[in-house]
């Protein structure tokens, strides 16, 4: 029997109404108060263990390890000094947060440096000079040798810009000349910042990091904070490198009640200090506690309290369903809300978000089949999907892979799709990332569209970073001795929904599709063949260069085709 929410809260409310107003009122505030003060609590030591973790984590796995792994790199013997320097230069481009990277040779005053040119920009337009700021000195990284701090952070700030910037240096065990050689590493603290600033306990209480002087950190101003209990506590402990955390109940020295606690990140010399006032804390308490003595009535009282107690009973469901559609927003459409079998509209609301999450599992599963161009088609289509077609000026890219025939008939059909799909993830990410549209894979080939402005030099730029990521393939796999061609052509093309009523396809037809699929045919392994109208709008193109070819006989064309290639003029 189906049972209605609102006749559940009417009931309860009603019955709990003979209870006499001074025994509930009573047991209540001190049931309130002692579950707000054991839910405060713990609340504090979650966030601060929670922030302490996220401080190591963030260290540990977004700076120090990909740095010892630039490190080990730098190390190799394989590398010369240039590759070295490229190495180091491209660290500095991957890590996030760190503005500069060196390699510090003992007695020399002469590091070998990349920085952050952003970073050494906003210093500049302070009057700092980044070269000196950001360089890490000799005597710096003799007292890290000398104290056994390799790999552990040195705390700083910039006065003039407000940036708090970790010092971190690793030996190597190349040497140069005989003398010893330090990677050193300046990383800007700001996401550490953000993660204090952006924690959803900042809204209602404080979150304090100090060091071992009681002095905040990680803010754009640091104040003395030693007059507080619960900073004097965690001093100690900072010093000696204790990890011990701990509750506090104390007075500030304004006379406000508050509730603290403390924990300490293994990487840095600090504590994560959390705190909220008792008023905060118990202001639930509180706010009943007035309500029940101004009212004064009784069956109201007994209603609310009731209600509120009853509302308790409702927590569990909802927050199911909460944390389900928290997790579909993050991407897992497997979560489920399970276990609720009340008979009320809880009960229907959950059956019903589990309908919807299936449902929009599959649409997101659907979505990796069809083009951006379909999508984009379905979303402006005011009343479903219809035939038909627009003309549009794009240019279009065929690539197909040279040797696949041979290579399918060697290999096992497991094998087969794998190649395939390693060669087309690969292509299809430079296509992406040239702001190209996938239209269709045919067989060994792929279809790329490019619309918009400076599309033809989009479309050859990415044709030839095909080629260039093919030959790397072919380094990587040489079993498959796999190459591909690729023909551009740009011109009028008709977009649009073709086929059955019932099952339709979303592509581009006209003679610029066939004019670049007849090139990609004619193309050699390795070669991009492009025809007039994109080789006259790839002008000033800096890193393309054209050869122009003899005309090519094309089929459906009475006349022989200009045709021009492309090939990438970046040395190798």
């Amino acid at each position: 029997m189906w049972f209605p929410l609102r006749l559940k809260f009417f009931f309860f409310a009603t019955l709990l109404a003979v209870v006499p107003l001074a025994i509930v009122g009573q047991n209540l505030t001190t049931l309130t108060r002692d579950e707000l003060k054991s839910a405060a609590n713990e609340d504090l030591t979650t966030v601060a263990a929670q922030l302490q973790n996220q401080f190591d984590t963030t260290f540990q796995g977004r700076w120090l390890s990909p740095l010892m792994v630039i490190r080990n790199g730098i190390d190799s013997d394989e590398l010369d000094v240039p590759q070295k320097v490229s190495l180091l230069t491209l660290g500095l481009q991957e890590l996030p947060d760190v503005v500069s990277l060196q390699l510090a040779v003992a007695g020399s005053n002469l590091p070998i440096m990349a920085t952050d040119q952003a970073f050494s920009q906003r210093l500049e337009a302070q009057g700092l000079d980044p070269v000196a700021l950001m360089t890490v000195s000799s005597d710096l990284i003799q007292n890290i040798e000398a104290t056994g701090q390799y790999g552990r952070p040195l705390i700083s700030r910039i006065e003039a810009t407000g940036d708090w910037i970790a010092t971190l240096a690793l030996p190597l065990n190349t040497r140069i000349a005989g003398r010893q050689v330090t990677l050193a590493a300046r990383i800007r603290l700001t996401t550490l910042t953000q993660l204090v600033d952006r924690h959803p306990f900042a809204q209602r209480g404080e979150i304090t990091i100090i060091d071992q002087a009681g002095r905040t950190v990680l803010g754009t101003t640091q104040v003395q904070l030693i007059e507080r209990d619960i900073v004097q506590s965690a001093l100690p402990l900072i010093v000696a490198g204790a990890r011990a955390n701990a509750l506090q109940n104390y007075t500030r020295p304004d006379g406000t009640q508050m509730l603290g606690a403390y924990a300490f990140p293994d990487w840095f010399p600090w504590a994560v200090v959390t705190e909220l006032s008792e008023d905060s804390a118990y202001a639930v308490v509180n706010a009943i506690t007035r309500q029940i003595l101004i009212i004064g009535a009784l069956g109201f009282a007994l209603a609310s309290i009731g209600a509120l107690i009853f509302a308790r009973r409702l927590t569990s469901p909802i927050l199911k369903i909460g944390n389900v559609v928290e997790k579909v927003g993050a991407g897992d459409f497997s979560a489920r809300v399970a276990n609720v079998k009340v008979r009320d509209e809880i009960g229907q609301l959950s059956q019903r978000v589990n309908t919807m999450i299936a449902e929009l599992g599959e649409r997101l599963e659907l979505m990796k089949f069809v083009s951006h161009g379909t999508m984009e088609a379905i979303q402006s289509a005011d009343e479903g999907m219809s035939r038909g077609g627009i003309r549009k000026k794009v240019s279009v890219i065929f690539t197909d892979i040279r040797g696949y025939t041979e290579f399918s008939e060697r290999v096992a059909p497991e094998v087969v799709i794998e190649a395939l799909n390693e060669y087309f993830e690969v292509q299809t990410r430079i296509v992406e990332a040239h702001q190209g549209d996938v239209d269709k894979f045919i067989g060994d080939a792929l279809v790329a569209v490019f619309e918009g402005d400076a599309m033809e030099q989009r479309a050859i730029c990415c044709s030839v970073k095909i080629i260039d990521a093919m030959a790397d393939l072919l380094e990587k796999f040489p079993e498959y001795n796999l190459h591909v061609g690729i023909g551009v052509a740009s011109g009028e093309v008709v977009m649009g929904a073709m086929g059955a009523k019932s099952r339709m396809d979303y592509t581009v037809l006209g003679s610029t599709v066939n004019l670049s699929a007849r090139l990609c045919s004619k193309a050699d392994p390795g070669q991009v063949l492009i025809d007039r109208a994109t080789r006259d709008a790839g002008d000033g193109l800096a890193d393309v260069q054209f050869e122009t070819l003899e005309a090519i006989p094309l089929k459906g064309y009475a006349e022989p085709v200009p045709t021009f290639a492309a090939k990438s003029s970046a040395p190798d």
